[in-house]
Order: C-alpha cells, then sequence, then structure tokens
C-alpha cells in the first residue's frame, strides 16, 4: 500500500495558477503510474491528468489540455500537477492517486477504476 499527502490548494483568482504537489510513501513509487482527479460539490470525481511510472506519457482530458501540466520526480517520489489559466469551474477538492498495476506504460483514458490508492485531497478555489 502506498500513502499520498497532497499540499498546493488553496484560493486564487481566474487566469492564476497554482502548482500542487502529492508526496508518495510505503512502495516504490517509479513504478507506478500517477494521477490527478477532481471533485466538485454534486459531481463525480473525474480525471484531470495522468502519467505512467517513466513519465514518458501524459493523458489530460479535453477540459484541462493545455492548461495543466503533470509531472513526477521519482528521486523525490513525488508528483505535481502545474495549473495555469484557471478557470471558475476548475473548482474542486483535488486529490491524487497511484496505480492498481504496475509499470503501466499507456495512461490514455484513465479512470478512477484504474487507481487503488488515494491521498485526502486538497481544496482548489477559483474566484471569477
Amino acid at each position: 500500500q502506498v500513502q499520498l499527502v497532497e499540499s498546493g490548494g488553496g484560493l486564487v483568482q481566474a487566469g492564476g495558477s497554482l502548482r500542487l504537489s502529492c508526496a508518495a510513501s510505503g512502495r516504490t513509487f517509479s513504478n507506478y503510474a500517477m494521477g490527478w482527479f477532481r471533485q466538485a460539490p454534486g459531481k463525480e470525481r473525474e480525471v484531470v491528468a495522468a502519467i505512467t511510472y517513466s513519465g514518458r506519457n501524459t493523458y489530460y482530458p479535453d477540459s484541462v489540455k493545455g492548461r495543466f501540466t503533470i509531472f513526477r520526480d521519482n528521486a523525490k517520489n513525488t508528483v505535481y500537477l502545474q495549473m495555469n489559466s484557471l478557470k471558475p469551474e476548475d473548482t474542486a477538492v483535488y486529490y491524487c492517486a497511484a496505480d492498481k498495476r504496475a509499470l503501466r506504460a499507456v495512461v490514455a483514458g484513465s479512470k478512477v477504476g484504474d487507481f487503488g490508492s488515494w491521498g485526502q485531497g486538497t481544496q482548489v478555489t477559483v474566484s471569477s
């Protein structure tokens, strides 16, 4: 089992930027794909970014493509989510998650069920 701790959330004005971090411990971080998800009140949890264990491949849904960037530092057991040009509709609790399976090389189309370990979440609020 892996433990995940997110940080970096907060309140930002529309058009601003935030960087979220997720520190992992408990298993070999570099063997697992990682994902960032978000959940707004009354809505289902949705993926916003995923990255393969090596960091070579990433995935973004259309809603954040070109604005969000996921990257990882395997030496620091940390995955990041850089969020630019934030919009009020990006307001949500953001969660990082670790893949259920090791060494997955394709993360396109990642979904909640692909991930088995979750952080506690960090609130991101974008004001208009």
